[in-house]
């Protein structure tokens, strides 16, 4: 029984996996990053689920990684670290190694490690108004667990845009840069998603999912090296003053010592 996340799947085989931290804008704890790593291995090994909706609860989709599973990563020690970058760095993995299609239901604001749930997906539709944000470094962080898949999704050229300045942006620009399909009005979201869904409904599955696995291995390499590397960078971001500062701002609801605008 799932605590931070919710499964249903319907006759069709199409499952929803909704996120249901409404009241923290379904941050991402240590115990969503586990649930999310079980039900991703649950599906991959379920023939009945034919497509895989990625929806949330409340007004937000997810406001990036939970901050106090942060700052608490701050005050562990160095394995302590490399240990729960790997949790979430392997929660990702097994979302984009999904054999099924991926289909991401935006309904509100996504931000940090909401753009990486965004990007694992295989098509993403936003509801007009939600904005979107690359804000770790805002707070002396950096996007280091989503890059792979950020990138992959979006290309150097573009991700260089918004990946470093923790600007927001709204969801033309999202289109733009590639990370959603559509926007659509909040209430055709489920009609758009819908019509997304239909179609794997006529194809047969294996085919759809070897394909998925061509379009992985062709296009940027996302191994075992690449994902060292990201977890290396976020556990030793963690270590740093400007961590310590930027995180210990926010709950003091204090500017960061690096603003000057």
């Amino acid at each position: 029984m799932f605590e931070t996340i919710r499964l249903t799947t319907d006759a069709r085989g199409v499952a929803r996996l909704t996120l249901a931290r409404a009241e923290k804008h379904n941050a991402m704890s240590a115990q969503m990053i586990a649930e999310l790593t079980e039900v991703a291995g649950q599906i991959a090994v379920d023939s009945a689920i034919r497509v895989v909706v990625l929806d949330a609860e409340g007004k937000s989709f997810c406001a990036g990684g939970d901050l106090r599973w942060m700052q608490a990563q701050m005050e562990a020690d160095r394995d302590t670290r490399f240990r729960e970058a790997r949790k979430l760095a392997e929660m990702l993995f097994a979302l984009n190694t999904l054999p099924q299609p991926l289909i991401g239901a935006v309904q509100g604001n996504a931000f940090g490690g909401g753009m990486g749930l965004i990007s694992v997906c295989d098509v993403a539709i936003a509801a007009e108004g939600a904005k979107f944000g690359f804000t770790e470094t805002r707070l002396g962080l950096i996007p280091a667990t989503i890059s792979p898949y950020c990138l992959a999704r979006m290309g150097e050229a573009m991700a260089r845009r918004v990946f470093m300045s923790a600007r927001l942006f709204d969801g033309a620009e999202a289109m733009l840069l590639g990370l959603l399909s559509q926007v659509v009005a909040h209430d055709a979201l489920e009609q758009a998603v819908e019509a997304e869904v239909v179609p794997y409904l006529s194809c047969a599955p294996t085919a759809v999912a070897a394909s998925k696995r061509l379009a992985r291995r062709l296009g940027p390499v996302i191994d075992d090296a690449v994902i060292d590397d990201t977890i290396r960078a976020l556990a030793e971001q963690w270590e740093t003053e400007e961590a310590r500062a930027g995180v210990a701002a926010f709950f003091a609801r204090e500017k960061a010592p690096w603003i000057t605008a």
